[in-house]
């Protein structure tokens, strides 16, 4: 193994310990030794990275949209030939998700952003444009479903994709409050139950 490839094992690792940490212990509350010894490896690797804890968080960002994009593309929801069907896939796929303990299904963007949306504005931002990213691979989706039911709706693609987004990051916020992710699933399941009626589904299978 070369220096090169050291370094860059470190850093993966200093980010992967930083996705847990932030998640459990929320952005204010952790500290950069946290992050080590999650990691196993010391400050000086540490700051060999990241000028500062700011700087981590801004990466963890970029790396949690980079492999959270990755999961959602290749994720078995895209395979219904109805893009409706597929939303409802997504919406299933993000209720399975809900597996382990609070901090391995909370959204590391969505936790961050409640704490810093005021004092840290460049974390914010990345926060904003990993969630809005994401709502914006739903749209294609959206749209078609619309087209496909002749519907002239008085709202757009672009705002149901991000209100999945605000039900889902809220869910997981009671899944904070009560400790628990049965909270969480039951919010999910009245997304699904939404988009069913807003598209009438249920009016869809009846006439099938």
């Amino acid at each position: 193994m070369t220096a090169t490839d050291t370094r860059h094992e470190s850093k993966t690792k200093l980010l992967n310990a930083a996705l847990h940490v932030i998640r459990a212990k929320g952005y204010s509350a952790t500290r950069v030794e946290d992050v080590c010894e999650a990691a196993g490896l010391t400050k000086g690797s540490f700051f060999h990275h990241f000028d500062s804890k700011e700087a981590l968080a801004l990466a963890a960002a970029g790396y949690w949209s980079e492999g959270t994009g990755a999961m959602f593309a290749s994720a078995p929801y895209h395979a219904p030939a109805d893009p409706l069907d597929r939303l409802l896939a997504y919406v299933d796929f993000r209720k399975a998700l809900l597996m382990g303990e609070l901090p391995d299904f909370t959204c590391l963007v969505g936790t961050m952003v409640q704490e810093v949306y005021d004092t840290h504005p460049a974390i914010r931002d990345a926060c904003n444009r990993s969630i809005s990213e994401h709502a914006a691979t739903l749209v294609p989706d959206i749209e078609e479903a619309i087209r496909r039911r002749d519907m002239n709706p008085d709202w757009t693609a672009e705002s149901l994709a991000l209100y999945t987004q605000a039900t889902i990051q809220g869910a997981f916020i009671l899944a904070k409050a009560k400790h628990n992710r049965e909270a969480a699933a039951a919010s999910i399941d009245h997304l699904r139950r939404y988009l069913e009626l807003l598209f009438n589904k249920r009016s869809d299978t009846a006439l099938q």
